[in-house]
């Protein structure tokens, strides 16, 4: 494969993971702006099962040699991060 054609791979994998991430954020954003329990069980099961699947893709990716393993770090490390903040709101809630 012609180097032109892996960095376009690399761009696409980077883009459809941030763009499932992002999928994600928003889902913890209206948690946030509706102060809406994260005990919740219907919605820990979603978040849980999102956040699940986009560790696999990351994984997965990095496995490939789509994106380094420390990009895949900081988009899950991102994502807890907003996570732990939602709870941090509702707890001072």
């Amino acid at each position: 494969m012609t180097e032109l054609k892996v960095i376009d791979l690399e761009q696409k994998a980077l883009a459809l993971l941030q763009a499932d991430a992002d999928k994600i954020f928003k889902l913890i954003d209206v948690q946030m702006e509706n102060l809406t329990m994260p005990q919740c069980p219907l919605y820990e099961e979603v978040l849980d099962t999102q956040m699940f699947g986009l560790s696999r893709e990351v994984e997965y990716a990095v496995r490939l040699g789509l994106i380094e393993e420390e990009i895949g770090r900081e988009i899950m490390g991102s994502l807890e991060r907003k996570l732990a903040d939602l709870h941090e709101m509702f707890n001072n809630k």
